[in-house]
């Protein structure tokens, strides 16, 4: 049976009204704490962090993934054919002006070779690449050294007849990868690759920490592998290098 509202007073006085309460509800108090300044300032640095972690992995995933493979090659290059090597002999002969040029007396003997042209020749005549390493001169000879990732050329030039043996080596694709990975004979463009490429995969390596900060359920078991992570790596190096 449904309780009836209580019947009008016949004194003429009006019925009051309870106002509302107040104070609201536990669970919404709950909420309100929970998006104070604080709350609202953690929520943002934890969406900045994932959105970085995020897109600096896609950025750098060709670089994370080259190191990986190139590391692999690096240590065991007999499982891919890392030994390869090919060895190219030519020879020829150099203008004898470009070996004697005339200097002022008392200048330098390298000074009395033309390097350019030396170099432009033999790039041009046998398709020589890499950079220029070393040119040294001395009475009788000239000494040309090119290398790059996975290749070398020397050059050993008589100044007296101008007649030269220029040797090649290429030691294949698999050599080329350890050599980029080392930063051997790779010149400055690709030595700033690997800078940045480093700075990446750092960045990306503590944002990735400093989100599992925010992940509640997991920051401690995380925290615990990252750990025993780090012990292993030190183990290895303390117990197993000689």
């Amino acid at each position: 049976m449904s309780r009836s509202s209580p019947p009008p007073s016949n004194t003429g006085e009006r019925p009051t009204i309870e106002p509302a309460s107040s104070v609201a509800p536990a669970p919404a108090r709950a909420r309100a704490r929970g998006r104070g300044p604080g709350r609202t300032l953690g929520i943002r640095v934890a969406a900045f962090f994932r959105w970085l972690h995020i897109y600096l992995s896609m950025f750098g995933l060709a670089s994370v993934l080259f190191f990986s493979v190139t590391g692999l090659t690096l240590n065991h290059p007999d499982w891919f054919y890392g030994t390869a090597e090919r060895i190219e002999e030519a020879e020829g002969r150099i203008d004898l002006d470009w070996l004697h040029r005339d200097v002022p007396d008392g200048s330098p003997e390298e000074d009395r070779v033309d390097r350019l042209r030396v170099v432009e020749f033999l790039r041009a005549e046998h398709g020589v690449g890499g950079a220029l390493t070393e040119f040294s001169v001395d009475e009788y000879e000239c000494f040309v050294t090119f290398k790059g990732p996975g290749y070398s050329a020397d050059a050993q030039i008589d100044r007296e007849t101008g007649s030269y043996v220029l040797t090649e080596t290429a030691l294949g694709p698999v050599a080329v990868l350890n050599d980029l990975h080392k930063g051997r004979d790779t010149g400055p463009v690709w030595s700033l690759a690997i800078d940045v490429s480093a700075v990446v995969l750092t960045v990306i390596s503590l944002s990735g920490l400093v989100l599992l900060l925010y992940l509640k359920l997991r920051r401690s078991p995380g925290l615990a592998v990252a750990l025993v992570g780090g012990a292993v790596v030190v183990g290895v190096v303390l117990m197993g290098v000689p």
